[in-house]
């Protein structure tokens, strides 16, 4: 009976990785990672069936991986996590034992100073260069410009369709509109504005561009950085909390607040160059 209920399980993976792909938008690489941890958990849970609900018990796989950094086990829990609450949102009723969180110390993001990402434009041509444009001014996740479509951009605004299906709408500078002007002078997209023989790009495409620009000046830079770089920029001007994770389209402004330890780590570094008694320590 347990070995029919895990196979039954294992057999709504395919279809998982499909919605992750189709539905939600993650990268081939995220993708991957999931898959990769939910085939190993299958391969230690245990299954079983009590009162009309499928039981996953994590204990097994917990222990498996238990020297792993709470990093990695975070990740590999969440993505069953995942898995488990499209099966409850496709006809499955199924509850997880031994799912307690463990704590993951936040780390700052690595953004990329404005003095850099404009030393690598000047070595970019115009496809690259509205690429990066787009992730730094719009704060964009690579996932949202590879959705991003014609019908999506405005004279002043780009309504962008983030994590869960949800739509915000985000100001568009002129210099960045300008830019995507003269790109569809040139080119012709019908439904995304980055497409290739009518269909559009893959995000490790763009990612691809992104890493090539920046090589060229010497800097290992991601599409994710530039978004870093953005949220950054916009606190240490001062726009407020709330607007800065409005624009992101964070769920918590406690996600944003991490930006704000960042400004302040590097606020702190300033000090420590620039005050003269500072040498003295």
């Amino acid at each position: 009976m347990r070995s029919y209920l895990k196979k039954s399980v294992s057999k709504k993976r395919v279809a998982f990785l499909e919605h992750l792909e189709d539905f939600r938008g993650y990268s081939d690489l995220t993708i991957k990672s999931y898959d990769e941890a939910i085939k190993e958990a299958l391969r230690y849970v245990e299954i079983f069936e009590e009162d009309d609900k499928i039981i996953i018990n994590l204990m097994p796989y917990r222990i498996k991986i238990a020297k792993l950094n709470p990093k990695s086990i975070s990740k590999k829990l969440s993505a069953i996590r995942g898995f488990v609450e499209f099966l409850n949102d496709n006809e499955m009723s199924v509850f997880l034992k031994a799912d307690e969180s463990i704590k993951v110390a936040k780390t700052l993001p690595k953004p990329i100073s404005h003095k850099h990402i404009s030393e690598a434009l000047q070595h970019a041509d115009e496809y690259e260069t509205l690429i990066v444009v787009m992730l730094y001014s719009l704060g964009l996740r690579i996932s949202e410009l590879a959705a991003l479509k014609l019908s999506d951009i405005s004279s002043e605004w780009i309504r962008v369709l983030g994590k869960g299906d949800k739509h915000r709408d985000v100001p568009l500078l002129k210099s960045t509109k300008k830019l995507i002007d003269d790109y569809l002078t040139k080119n012709s997209p019908k439904i995304f504005l980055f497409e290739a023989n009518d269909e559009r790009l893959s995000q490790n495409t763009l990612r691809y561009r992104v890493n090539k620009v920046f090589k060229r000046v010497g800097l290992k830079v991601s599409p994710h950085q530039l978004r870093h770089s953005y949220a950054t920029e916009l606190l240490n001007s001062s726009a407020s909390i709330a607007d800065v994770s409005e624009l992101l389209g964070h769920s918590s402004m406690a996600t944003t607040q991490i930006y704000t330890k960042l400004g302040s780590a590097l606020k702190q570094q300033n000090y420590n160059k620039a005050h003269p008694l500072c040498g003295d320590e």
